[in-house]
C-alpha cells in the first residue's frame, strides 16, 4: 500500500510535514519530546486504524499510537514514521441498566466522566481529565477511586484490538483470554485498542479536596498518611504530595508559592458519615489549609487541569512501595524540600484496598502487593530548566529507590531500559513475551515499555 492509496482509502486525514496543521498535530503533552513523524493518520473509525496498521506493516515503518498523547516517555510519537492518531475516535455509549460504558480509544477521562456522570456513575480513571483513556488504562490506571473500585484495568470487561496483521479481535474473559490478560497492564505492546468496555459504579458526588501541612510537619504527615491509608475504610482515598502551593484560589495568599506537603482526599461513602471518617484526619493537625467538601466527581477530576496544560517540560521517575520506613520518609522529606520549580512535585498514590483483591498473576499488572505508587514529577514550562528538572528527579529517585519494592508503574517510567521493564512485570514478564510473540511477532508495536516477542519453547 502506497501513501497515496492509504490517503484515498481513509475516512480520516493524512497529515504530512507540508500540511499547515502539521506542527500542531505532531505535538504531544510532554514538551520535552520533539519528534517529526513522516505521516500522521487522524483515524475517523476502526477501519482507518486497520488500514494504517496494514500500511505500517507493509512499508516497515516505525509506528506510534496516540490516544491522549500523555505518554511522558514520548511513545505516542516518532521520527520519520507513522503516528496513528485516535483523537477523533471519542465516542462513548453508556448503558445505565448494565452499568457499563463503551469508550473509544481516543477519548479522554474528561469525556468519560462527562458521559457517565449524567447517569450518576463513574469508573476509575486518573487525576487529570485531559489524559487519554487508552494509555492510562493499558498501563493499569490508578487515581482517586483505586481503593474503592480497583484499578482501571480491574474494570475493563472487554476491548476491541487491531492486531499487527490488521485483524480485529475482541479481548475478554471468553474471547482471546491470553490477550485480555496481557492488555490489562501490559501497555500498548499487543495492538491498537480501539474501544474498551468499562464497568461503572454508582458514584456521583464525592466529599473531597486538599489539606496542606507545613514542611516542618512533613515527616509526621507522611507517617500519618501511611498509617491512615493502610487501615481506613475503602470509601476514602488520598493522593499525598510534596508540592509548591499554586498562586491562586482556593489557596490563601500567604501560602502562595510555598513548599508544603498535603493530601487530596476523595470519600465516596454516604455524605452523612463524612465528618466521622474525616475525624482522625482533622485530629492530626491543625492543617495550614483545608478545602474539603461535597463536589461532583468530575469536578475533582479536573482540579489540576489548568495547572498542567499540554506542552510543559516533563521528566519523571517512579517506584512502588510496600512500606514507608522512617528512612524512606526522611528521604522523601529531604527532596520534597528541594522541589526545583513551581509545577514539580512528588506524588504518592494509595493502591491498596480493592486493588489488592486481584492476584498478582491475574492480570499483567504485577504489583498487587504494593500499597503505594510514587512518582517524582519534574515539570516546568521553560525548556531552559530541563537539566535542572532531570537532575532533581534523578537525585530524588536515587535516594528513595533503595526503600522501594523494586519496580514502578509503567505509566510513570521514562525510557529506562529492559531491566527496569522486567522489574516492573516480575514473574509476569515471561508470560507477556509469549503473548507478544503470538499477537505481534514482528514487534510492530515497539514504541512502549517494550516486551520482546519470545515464542514458547517446545521439547
Amino acid at each position: 500500500m502506497t501513501p497515496e492509496q492509504l490517503r484515498a482509502s481513509l475516512r480520516g486525514e493524512v497529515i504530512e510535514p507540508d500540511h499547515p496543521g502539521y506542527d500542531r498535530a505532531r505535538r504531544i503533552d510532554n514538551g520535552m519530546i520533539d519528534k517529526r513523524p513522516r505521516w500522521i493518520v487522524r483515524c475517523a473509525n476502526i477501519a482507518d486504524v486497520v488500514l494504517s496498521v496494514k500500511f505500517a506493516r507493509q512499508n516497515k515503518v516505525v509506528t506510534a499510537v496516540r490516544g491522549g498523547g500523555h505518554s511522558v516517555a514520548g511513545f505516542s510519537t516518532c521520527d520519520d514514521g507513522l503516528m496513528i492518531d485516535l483523537s477523533l475516535m471519542r465516542g462513548i455509549r453508556v448503558d445505565p441498566a448494565a452499568r457499563t460504558a463503551r469508550v473509544e480509544g481516543g477519548a479522554t477521562w474528561g469525556d468519560v466522566d462527562h458521559a457517565t456522570h449524567s447517569f450518576g456513575l463513574a469508573t476509575p480513571g486518573g487525576v487529570i481529565s485531559t489524559t487519554g483513556v487508552g494509555g492510562l488504562t493499558l498501563g493499569g490506571g490508578m487515581g482517586y477511586l483505586t481503593r474503592k473500585c480497583g484499578l482501571s484495568i480491574d474494570n475493563v470487561l472487554e476491548a476491541d484490538v487491531v492486531l499487527a496483521e490488521g485483524r480485529v479481535v475482541r479481548a475478554s474473559a471468553d474471547e482471546n483470554p491470553d490477550l485480555y490478560w496481557a492488555i490489562r497492564g501490559g501497555g500498548g505492546n499487543f495492538g491498537v485498542v480501539t474501544s474498551f468496555l468499562y464497568r461503572l459504579h454508582p458514584i456521583s458526588t464525592v466529599y473531597a479536596g486538599p489539606t496542606l501541612w507545613p514542611l516542618e510537619k512533613a515527616a509526621d504527615a507522611m507517617r500519618f498518611y501511611r498509617d491512615f491509608t493502610l487501615g481506613a475504610p475503602e470509601d476514602i482515598n488520598a493522593l499525598f504530595a510534596f508540592l509548591v502551593v499554586p498562586p491562586g484560589p482556593p489557596f490563601p495568599e500567604h501560602l502562595h508559592s510555598q513548599r508544603m506537603c498535603g493530601a487530596v482526599w476523595c470519600y465516596t461513602g454516604p455524605e452523612e458519615k463524612a465528618e466521622q471518617v474525616f475525624r482522625p484526619i482533622r485530629r492530626f493537625g491543625p492543617p495550614a489549609f483545608e478545602h474539603v467538601g461535597p463536589m461532583p466527581y468530575p469536578m475533582l477530576q479536573q482540579i489540576f487541569d489548568a495547572l498542567y496544560p499540554p506542552g510543559l517540560q516533563n521528566y519523571w521517575r517512579g517506584d512502588f512501595f510496600t512500606d514507608f520506613t522512617n528512612e524512606a520518609i526522611e528521604a522523601h522529606v529531604k527532596h520534597g524540600a528541594r522541589i526545583p520549580t513551581p509545577l514539580s512535585a512528588i506524588h504518592i498514590f494509595a493502591v491498596n484496598g480493592a486493588a489488592h483483591r486481584v492476584g498478582r498473576n491475574e492480570t499483567a499488572f504485577s504489583y498487587r502487593d504494593a500499597n503505594w505508587s510514587q512518582v517524582i514529577d519534574g515539570v516546568d514550562p521553560n525548556p531552559a530548566n530541563k537539566d535542572r528538572l532531570i537532575s532533581w528527579v534523578k537525585e530524588t529517585w536515587e535516594d528513595t529507590h533503595p526503600y522501594s519494592a523494586g519496580g514502578a508503574y509503567i505509566n510513570f517510567l521514562m525510557a529506562e531500559g529492559s531491566d527496569r521493564i522486567r522489574s516492573t512485570y516480575r514473574d509476569n514478564y515471561d508470560g507477556l513475551t509469549v503473548v507478544k510473540a503470538k499477537y505481534d511477532p514482528g514487534n510492530l508495536f515497539c514504541l512502549n515499555q517494550n516486551i520482546q516477542p519470545v515464542p514458547t519453547q517446545v521439547g
